[in-house]
């Protein structure tokens, strides 16, 4: 038997054969799901695969605030305020240089761990 034949033989309710073959527009169709869910899985993901910015990059890219600002800012990326900063944060020291407050910082996370 053929396949016609056998698509004929099939009992009603199944398909036309015209609609089981695969047209241009399916094809199409196809594609565009395929890349949507391309898309998407990629977008899952990409945060897995991302590199995490080095603590010291992250300091550094503060430099351009004012130096309260700044050392909140620390306080935020290191979970809490080292002693040694708690004096300028609050106003009864005067601001420490670029160069010390990241000193200061690094030092204190890698006293934390």
């Amino acid at each position: 038997m053929t396949q016609a034949e056998l698509i004929a033989a099939l009992p009603e309710g199944r398909l036309p054969p015209s609609l089981m073959a695969l047209h241009a527009t399916d094809l199409l169709a196809l594609f565009g799901v395929g890349l949507l869910l391309g898309a998407l899985c990629c977008a899952l993901v990409l945060p897995l695969l991302a590199r995490p910015v080095p603590l010291g990059a992250r300091i550094r890219a503060l430099r351009s605030l004012e130096p309260e600002a700044r050392l909140l800012a620390i306080a935020r990326i290191l979970g809490h305020l080292p002693d040694e900063l708690r004096a300028a944060a609050y106003g009864a020291a005067s601001p420490l240089g670029a160069e010390d407050i990241e000193r200061i910082a690094l030092k204190a996370r890698r006293a934390r761990r």
